[in-house]
């Protein structure tokens, strides 16, 4: 293997990483590697005394060039924009699964979306990447101080964010499965007991397949929703598969022609108090290379 190879091999896994936090799609991440990579070894390979601080630095600069690039696109983005969704493999060990899903959390996720791109690079950068800060204000042109600073807000917004997080269920999988016998069944009795009282539910469909355009709020709005998904085309989907979606217990749903949706839950106790839903074929592209799945194509308009 060669050094260049060596190199690939050792940075890309957290250089994607660094660029999915920032970005929060997986293929924009993987995009964003690969053209640094080629930056380096066509442009400044020869040139460059440390890779590692120059992969990170580029891989930072082109996330924030796409985030203000997609600003516009996010604005008009058609109901709820949802991080791309991750699968957790559950065959690894159990102490791997946890940090994994940690690492991918959707309400570390979530976090970082109400962050400025900015905090978000400072903060990734140090308190993940442990870069020290005078190469953080080097990689964004800005004093050491001010960094400082950036980090040190988003610190205390991802902490403030964490100290809310809603405490595991005592049996995730049983609550899965008591929900998702609930949902296929259109029983809005069954699915509303299985709710908080201000659960909420978001789907992202991007304008490409049938979503709630706003957040559906409350156990008997989102009950009744629900049921409706069922009667528009959820029954008719053949299997629905379990699987762990950025650290939350979910499913996926499986049509005729593959991958429709997936579905992922937070739990309170013993009852769920979110529900996010992923339709946009954009965002299943991870979850459909992961599992060799092909993605339904945006004429079916079946709800869910």
């Amino acid at each position: 293997m060669t050094q260049t190879e060596e190199l690939f091999e050792r940075d890309r896994a957290p250089l994607v990483r660094h660029a999915y936090h920032m970005l929060g799609s997986m293929s924009d991440a993987e995009d964003v590697v690969q053209d640094a990579f080629v930056r380096w070894y066509r442009e400044r390979r020869d040139d460059v005394r440390d890779p590692h601080a120059y992969l990170r630095t580029t891989v930072t600069h082109l996330s924030l060039d796409r985030l203000r690039a997609n600003k516009r696109s996010r604005e008009e983005y058609i109901g709820p924009w949802l991080p791309e969704p991750i699968l957790v493999d559950e065959s690894a060990t159990p102490e791997h699964v946890v940090t994994i899903a940690e690492d991918i959390s959707f309400a570390f996720l979530l976090a970082l979306e109400r962050l400025s791109p900015l905090e978000r690079a400072a903060f990734l950068l140090h308190d993940a990447l442990d870069v020290p800060f005078a190469e953080i204000a080097r990689t964004l042109e800005r004093s050491e101080e001010s960094v400082r600073r950036l980090a040190s807000r988003a610190r205390r917004a991802i902490h403030e964010e964490r100290d809310r997080r809603i405490p595991p269920a005592l049996d995730a999988d049983t609550l899965r499965k008591q929900f998702t016998t609930a949902v296929l069944s259109g029983d809005v009795a069954q699915i509303t007991a299985l709710l908080t009282d201000d659960v909420v539910l978001l789907t992202d469909g991007g304008g490409k397949k049938a979503a709630a355009i706003n957040p559906v709020v409350g156990a008997d709005r989102v009950g009744r929703f629900l049921e409706g998904v069922v009667r528009k085309g959820l029954s008719q989907i053949p299997e629905v598969r379990p699987a762990t979606i950025n650290g939350l217990p979910g499913f996926l749903a499986l049509g005729l022609d593959g991958l429709d949706g997936a579905w992922a839950l937070e739990l309170q106790g013993e009852k769920i108090a979110a529900v996010y839903v992923w339709r946009n074929p954009d965002k299943l592209a991870a979850i459909a290379t992961a599992t060799g799945l092909p993605i339904c194509l945006p004429h079916d308009a079946a709800g869910g």
